[in-house]
């Protein structure tokens, strides 16, 4: 999730090295189920040192089978920071099938994540146990040591503006024109720094759940999030019977805290007993907060963490949750975040709620040792754009709130064009018609078109029924339906 543009000259570009073609083969990779072609290209790691150490960048192509393809592929830009984008290709498939019809579909592992000199912390990966904050710090600083002994661990040289050359190298081996790049969350500060530096190179730009360069770590929507639950709940009378006094129950269980709780381990089925803080109950909180089917479950949840009892907390927050495609690369999260979040000082930023005071907390300690990178004073520049833009946002994202959208609209200019949904949460790809919005503006034929296109569909919704949970049926009526089973 977060933004930082760098606009290390323009002509800085045309001064890179030559690029060796990079063929690519055929090859299947996990989670995706037709064969694609896959290539790697080596990089330097320190741009500034061309013939120093090298990585490789992998990525895979989704060929366009088209007689008659067209030339602007699209590029699927990964969320986190650290998300792998070839282990998101099913999810990158799903969302722009119906452009590959006659465009490939391209995804790459920005370094440090999936094949591109990974910075895997995997004791913070595991889904296995729960860490405390003081435990967490130590796992940081091992992997820390642990990574700083690979061949290519510079943990400097792993920030969004020199991903974003390797993404343009990619473009030049597979001999692409100007390209179209879809961005989430963290991947929409990639696109926007990808559109500072190199502006030739965009066709169309769809950056979803708006991360802008110079957002702050402790700029969090979460509170008015939480808050935007709790009072629904209470003008909602199905929510206001099953959970009365919702945000009393929410103080109570904060203010009970450090608390000791036993949970089940959901996918190994044993019980577990941990010491809790009341950071740790708002991180589960957080988490649970980017879904508005998981806020649904919310009001529950906190009424049963209240009564001691975690299980469906964790569940929301996915705390056990096994790794998957949008599993993060912690390595190369903190190595982003520890540079960039930092580089700029907090002068302007409100006293943090609870919520942006734990995330702060945490990552002040872990960057106080992490490297940092050299950030550039234009990576924090969003200047006016001559391709068009699609923002999108949703109204209780508690993270990449639509003011960002609006915001980085009204700095894109006149080409930029944010649609937002009231009730919706972080990311909007997969949200109703919002596909068909996105596949129509990117295969607009004129900049004209693209910018004019109808956004009717998306229409604003309510927020989901609050989850109740099923009573036990009464015996009298159990004992009749078992009579009616076997008649």
């Amino acid at each position: 999730m977060h933004t930082k543009l760098l606009r290390l000259l323009s002509f800085a570009a045309l001064a890179m090295p030559a690029i060796a073609l990079a063929d690519t083969k055929p090859c299947r990779v996990p989670n995706f189920p037709q064969e694609v072609r896959c290539g790697q290209i080596q990089r330097p790691l320190d741009p500034s040192k061309p013939d120093g150490k090298k990585i490789d960048v992998h990525y895979v192509v989704l060929p366009s089978q088209d007689r008659n393809k067209l030339p602007d592929a699209v590029f699927l830009l990964a969320g986190g920071p650290g998300q792998s984008a070839i282990a998101a290709a099913g999810f990158g498939e799903a969302v722009l099938g119906k452009l590959n019809r006659r465009r490939d579909l391209v995804f790459v592992d920005q370094r440090g994540t999936g094949k591109s000199a990974p910075l895997k912390c995997p004791d913070l990966e595991s889904a296995d146990k729960i860490l405390d904050q003081a435990g967490m710090l130590r796992v940081v600083h091992a992997c820390q040591v642990a990574l700083q002994k690979l061949a290519y661990g510079d943990l400097e040289f792993f920030t969004t503006s020199i991903a974003v050359q390797d993404l343009e190298a990619v473009r030049k081996v597979q001999n692409y024109g100007s390209i179209n790049l879809v961005g989430a969350s963290y991947g929409t500060r990639v696109g926007l720094e990808y559109l500072r530096q190199f502006p030739q190179s965009v066709r169309r730009l769809v950056i979803d759940g708006v991360v802008p360069p110079d957002l702050n770590l402790l700029a969090s929507d979460a509170k008015p999030a939480l808050e935007g639950i709790f009072a629904d709940c209470e003008q909602t009378e199905r929510c206001r019977n099953a959970y009365p006094g919702l945000a009393e129950t929410w103080k109570s269980l904060l203010s009970h805290t450090p608390r000791q709780f036993s949970m089940t381990h959901p996918r190994l089925g044993h019980t577990l007993s941990a010491t809790l803080q009341k950071e740790d109950l708002v991180g589960m909180a957080f988490k649970a907060l980017y879904s508005p089917v998981n806020t649904s479950v919310l009001p529950y949840a906190i009424v049963q963490a209240e009564k001691g009892k975690l299980d469906p907390l964790l569940a929301l927050s996915g705390s056990f949750s096994q790794p998957g495609p949008g599993s993060l690369t912690m390595g190369m999260h903190y190595s982003v975040w520890c540079t960039e979040a930092y580089a700029k000082p907090r002068s302007s930023t409100p006293t943090p709620d609870e919520f942006a005071a734990v995330m702060g907390d945490m990552y002040d300690k872990i960057c106080a040792t992490w490297p940092r990178g050299k950030v550039p004073s234009e990576f924090f520049t969003i200047p006016e754009t001559q391709s068009p833009v699609l923002l999108l946002s949703g109204g209780i994202d508690p993270v990449t709130p639509t003011r960002n959208g609006e915001l980085v609209a009204k700095a894109l200019g006149k080409k930029a064009r944010h649609v937002s949904i009231q009730n919706a949460g972080h990311g909007l790809l997969m949200h109703g018609c919002v596909r068909e919005l996105v596949d129509k503006f990117i295969a607009a034929k004129t900049d004209v078109e693209a910018q004019a296109i109808d956004s009717s569909c998306v229409r604003q919704i309510p927020r989901p029924l609050v989850w109740l949970p099923a009573l036990p049926m009464p015996a009298k009526a159990a004992s009749s339906e078992i009579n009616k089973a076997g008649e």
